[in-house]
């Protein structure tokens, strides 16, 4: 397959994926039905099955292109290289993207909230605001990381609208006019933004499963993989020191990497394997909502169309508690409010834990008495804790971290997976005039460095438009939003139009846009680095201070960029880079 021409490894890649895809789903769908037949209960053959589907898939891949790994490994870089950059970057934010709503939402900025919250003074307090015909109002609690209450409802057709409470006085705080770091940064990463048929999720999904890929043939083809862990040597070639830094990162990082990547995909089986409800429970939207109210709990009962009382919450609390033997909800929902069939929904909370439980409560509203409980079957439950490991929603600050610093090493090995990419074939595609590496130039710069100038521009925009700002009839948090994707869009043309200067002059752009975010934040709220920390606003002072490592960081590239092209421009020699048996791809 090695020898094959270009187009033909192409049309091979563009059959053989959605083949393995298809292979894929219809072994989910029969081992659903197999397990069925066995014995296991429904929701949990699905969930398992779908689960394997993502093993059977990378296998297939694999083994298709066994004889070709080198060049899948390669190409599935250069064409993903982009997308896996911004879901690892955004991933990477996502750690913290409650902190960054505190740096974003300045009402938010408050003293941590009162251990004890009566839910009776919460639903006295909240029920006047909502309109007459609410069919449902949900209050999510205040957390070590979140201070503030959320408030939603829903009054009809279309999403809920959703407002953020005081604990402390239960008043309802100014708009954010932002969606922050939960509502913009962390659903990028996992769907671009992009909701037509879930299209961002799909696209998303094809860069986990390459990201899967690359990762395994990474292992197949690096002959001295234990080897690289020990070796970098940053003043070589940048061929070289790139070279050495994509195997240094994607040793060290393999186990992450990898665990994260399946992981993500796991969280959304339902979209990536429908076959595997499909067989069991049926297509259609009636087989979906039967899987789910099996797999997830899900209870519900007509209106009476008859008035009817709510019941004391914090009983209802203290009676949940006894039933999780100590755990807490974290958020209640109170369905049909005001009939005589309300009830109230209670969820148990995973701040101390990993697993992303599916406890929940459902209680009479009018007599307090309990109407259903649920827990997730065992194979539902490690789904669950697979999500968990992912999304990382308990409170554990040094395991935080490392999260984070290894989501970014995760964007230091695709950078450096383009970095090599572009300096192994300069030169030859140089002298052919081949199109090659100023496209993939360009792609790269907006890509890597593109996509964090993009991120200031949110930051700064966060700070810079007014309050109540609008145009064309957008809001403000979309015009947030907008700010994103222009100069996101601006990077890439500067890339292309600039190639390998663009390195350099986007880092530059990343040091002043860091220190320029710092600057505005401290002008529009006060909170300078030094006073957050005095106040106590953790959350502010970290985004504040890690945007100034980010500053530092740039800044030094953009000056090694410099001296790097001054020597060049000197006509200072450079040091040959012998190609070894793994970078023989064209």
């Amino acid at each position: 397959m090695q020898s094959r021409p270009p187009l033909i490894r192409w049309l091979q890649v563009l059959a053989g994926v959605p083949a393995a895809w298809l292979l894929s789903a219809l072994a989910v769908g029969g081992i659903g039905a197999a397990l069925v037949c066995a014995g296991m209960a429904r929701p949990e053959a699905v969930v398992l099955g779908a689960m394997l589907g993502f093993v059977i898939m990378l296998l297939l891949i694999l083994w298709g292109f066994r004889a070709a790994l080198t060049w899948l490994h390669t190409w599935a870089g250069v064409v993903l290289g982009g997308v896996l950059f911004a879901v690892f970057w955004m991933g990477s934010l996502s750690v913290f993207d409650r902190e960054i709503d505190r740096w974003m939402m300045p009402a938010t900025r408050l003293p941590p909230a009162p251990q004890q919250i009566s839910l009776d003074r919460v639903a006295a307090a909240v029920t006047p605001t909502l309109p007459a015909r609410t069919t449902q109002w949900r209050v999510d609690l205040p957390t070590e990381r979140v201070p503030v209450m959320r408030l939603t409802y829903k009054a009809g057709a279309g999403d809920a609208p959703a407002r953020q409470l005081d604990p402390a006085t239960l008043s309802l705080l100014p708009e954010p006019g932002s969606k922050g770091g939960s509502g913009f940064i962390f659903p990028f990463h996992y769907g671009l933004h992009l909701a037509w048929f879930d299209l961002g999720k799909w696209i998303v999904g094809l860069a986990g499963m390459a990201m899967l890929v690359l990762l395994v043939s990474g292992v197949i083809i690096h002959k001295k993989i234990f080897v690289q862990c020990f070796t970098f040597r940053p003043k070589k070639s940048l061929q070289r020191s790139s070279l050495d830094l994509h195997n240094l990162t994607g040793v060290l990082g393999l186990p992450f990497h990898f665990v994260m990547t399946l992981s993500g995909l796991i969280i959304f089986i339902t979209i990536y394997f429908p076959q595997a409800h499909w067989s069991v429970f049926g297509s259609g939207k009636d087989g979906k909502a039967a899987f789910t109210a099996e797999a997830y709990g899900k209870f519900s009962r007509a209106r009476a169309k008859a008035p009817g009382t709510l019941a004391s919450l914090d009983a209802m609390v203290a009676s949940a508690e006894q039933e999780w033997a100590g755990g807490r909800p974290y958020f209640v929902r109170v369905w049909h409010p005001g009939d005589a069939n309300s009830y109230v929904e209670l969820r148990r909370s995973y701040a101390r834990d990993v697993t992303m439980n599916l406890d929940q409560i459902y209680f009479d509203a009018g007599t307090g008495a309990i109407l259903s409980r649920f827990e997730a079957g065992k194979v539902m439950t490690v789904q669950r804790f697979i999500s968990g490991i992912h999304f990382i929603q308990y409170e554990h600050w040094p395991l935080r971290w490392l999260y984070f610093l290894a989501g970014l090493s995760g964007c230091a090995m695709i950078a450096t997976g383009f970095l090599f990419w572009l300096e192994a074939r300069r030169a030859r595609h140089a002298r052919k005039n081949l199109a090659g590496v100023p496209f993939v130039e360009g792609l790269a710069v907006g890509s890597i460095s593109g996509v964090m100038i993009a991120t200031l521009a949110l930051l700064a925009a966060n700070r810079l438009l007014p309050a109540n700002a609008s145009w064309g009839g957008e809001d403000r948090a979309t015009l947030e939003m907008w700010a994103f994707f222009l100069t996101w869009l601006l990077t890439f043309v500067h890339g292309w139009l600039r190639r390998r200067a663009a390195w350099r002059e986007q880092a530059w752009a990343i040091a002043a846009g860091a220190v320029a975010c710092v600057l505005l934040n401290a002008i529009t709220t006060g909170d300078h680095p030094l006073r957050a920390l005095a106040d106590g606003k953790w959350a502010v002072a970290g985004v504040d201070l890690m945007l100034l490592t980010v500053a530092g960081l740039a800044m030094a590239a953009a000056r090694r960029m410099a001296r790097k092209r001054a020597a060049a421009s000197a006509g200072a020699p450079v040091p040959p880079v012998g190609r070894p048996a793994v970078e023989t791809m064209p």
